[in-house]
């Protein structure tokens, strides 16, 4: 009963409380996540040096296409389960609850087998050299052997936060992380395990979140329940989970062969130093990313549930607090960024050259930062409605459209620092392209719209661009 008025609160709470409550847990769990990467890799630049950061680079874009699935699963079954939620088909959400977590399991089976059988051929594609190798296969095999427990608490986190429940949603991601930092050090130093220390202290960070979060729905505190023998395999709930989610699974896999590109190009230009550097970047870029991808998965239940129940003004005062708040927040980065960015470096390396080369491209990297929280919203505000085709373009712009292409044509002309310029250059495309489709569809996300008779529009009148 608790639950159920969880799940209610998303259609008759203030908003600004609402997304306060959703989001500060989103946020805290994000950093945390993101703090533990940080650590991590702090933990392997020191113990290993800055080739144990280049090998756990360039396994990195695999482990992004693992939660890339799990990304699809979770954010298109939180989206199809939220909407049912809102129309009060709470028998339909636990059937499409049912069979997201059988998508899981086959999955999961699916990245064990490759551990055996595919792991070299795989790191040899994504551009590993001999002199790496090593480190990124001592990195990754552990990672896919757990591969279930990833895709699950990856999948079931987006899940519980449609339902409401946003401070277990944290919870699920405090646990592994700060586990996984009090283990990190204990393996890497302790059993002197190096780079696949660091692996098997976050699967087993992983797993031990999964066994909260399955006690959790079994024991009745969830909306949703998981029942074999009423469970039916329905192949049409899969496609609507799979096709909602396609634009969360490109975008991840889209940063997987953008990964691949940067780091190619890198090698090319400057050497397997600059894979390193990119590597504690990137981290850097990932932190500062995590309280707006919070904000965004606050907003997400608030908007599939007003939408579901059709209180567009609902949602359009949620769209119009997180286009501030993401704004603010972008805006405090980007000068973050321009003074300080060699105190980041410093926190993972002593190295002067190191430091150098990270502070010049991280200076680059992050010109166009003020403009990364509207790209951020769009995409995510299209999935929680429900619109695959405009979620997926914009979801797929930065990367797909205007990075990757940048990445491989700019190092011709500027050599590495070329790299980092086509981060501020496909910034600013991106958000560009987000304007234009907030703009067309306007009457729903931003402007209140009547008809002649003064009624709401419906969706289905407004939404022109999906």
């Amino acid at each position: 009963m608790e639950q159920k008025q969880q799940s209610l609160r998303l259609g008759t709470e203030s908003i600004p409380k609402l997304l306060k409550d959703l989001s500060i847990p989103a946020i805290i769990g994000m950093f945390v996540m993101a703090l533990y990467n940080v650590v991590d890799t702090i933990f392997i630049s020191h113990a290993v040096g800055i080739s144990g950061v280049a090998g756990v680079t360039i396994a990195f874009p695999i482990m992004m296409i693992m939660m890339a699935i799990a990304a699809a699963l979770g954010i298109g079954g939180s989206s199809v389960i939220s909407r049912r939620l809102g129309a009060q088909k709470s028998e339909d959400a636990n059937n499409v609850f049912g069979n997201i977590l059988f998508m899981v399991l086959g999955f999961s089976v699916l990245g064990m087998i490759g551990a055996f059988i595919f792991i070299e051929q795989l790191l040899r594609l994504f551009g590993a050299t001999p002199d790496i190798i090593v480190y990124a296969s001592d990195y990754l095999f552990p990672i896919l052997i757990g591969t279930f427990f990833f895709t699950f608490s990856f999948t079931t986190n987006a899940i519980i936060r449609s339902e409401g429940n946003s401070r277990f949603a944290m919870m699920t991601m405090i646990i592994p992380s700060v586990l996984n930092i009090i283990l990190s050090p204990i393996f890497i130093y302790g059993f002197n395990l190096g780079v696949q220390g660091a692996a098997i202290a976050t699967v087993i960070s992983q797993a031990s979140v999964t066994f909260v979060i399955i006690k959790y729905f079994l024991s009745g505190k969830s909306t949703l329940t998981f029942s074999f023998s009423k469970f039916k395999l329905r192949f049409d709930l899969m496609k609507e989970v799979i096709v909602i989610g396609l634009p969360a699974f490109f975008r991840q896999v889209a940063g997987s062969v953008m990964m691949i590109a940067i780091n190619a190009m890198l090698i090319q230009y400057g050497g397997e130093f600059y894979v390193g550097v990119f590597g504690i970047v990137q981290r850097v870029l990932m932190f500062t990313l995590m309280p707006m991808m919070g904000i965004l998965q606050g907003m997400q239940p608030i908007i599939g549930y007003n939408y579901g129940a059709k209180q567009f003004e609902r949602l359009r005062d949620t769209v119009w607090l997180g286009i501030k708040l993401v704004t603010l927040y972008s805006a405090i980065i980007f000068v973050i960024i321009m003074v300080f960015p060699d105190m980041f470096m410093k926190l993972f390396t002593t190295d002067e050259a190191v430091i150098q080369a990270g502070t010049d491209g991280m200076r680059i990297m992050f010109l166009a930062a003020i403009l990364i929280g509207i790209q951020v919203l769009s995409g995510g505000l299209y999935q929680a409605l429900g619109k695959a085709k405009p979620a997926l373009i914009l979801s797929m712009s930065r990367q797909v459209l205007f990075l990757i292409p940048l990445v491989l044509i700019l190092p011709h002309f500027f050599g590495v620092a070329g790299v980092w310029i086509a981060f501020p250059v496909a910034d600013v495309l991106s958000f560009a392209l987000s304007a234009i489709f907030l703009y067309k569809d306007r009457k729903l996300f931003l402007i209140k719209s009547t008809s002649e008779d003064g009624d709401i529009q419906t969706p289905e009148q407004q939404v022109v661009s999906s």
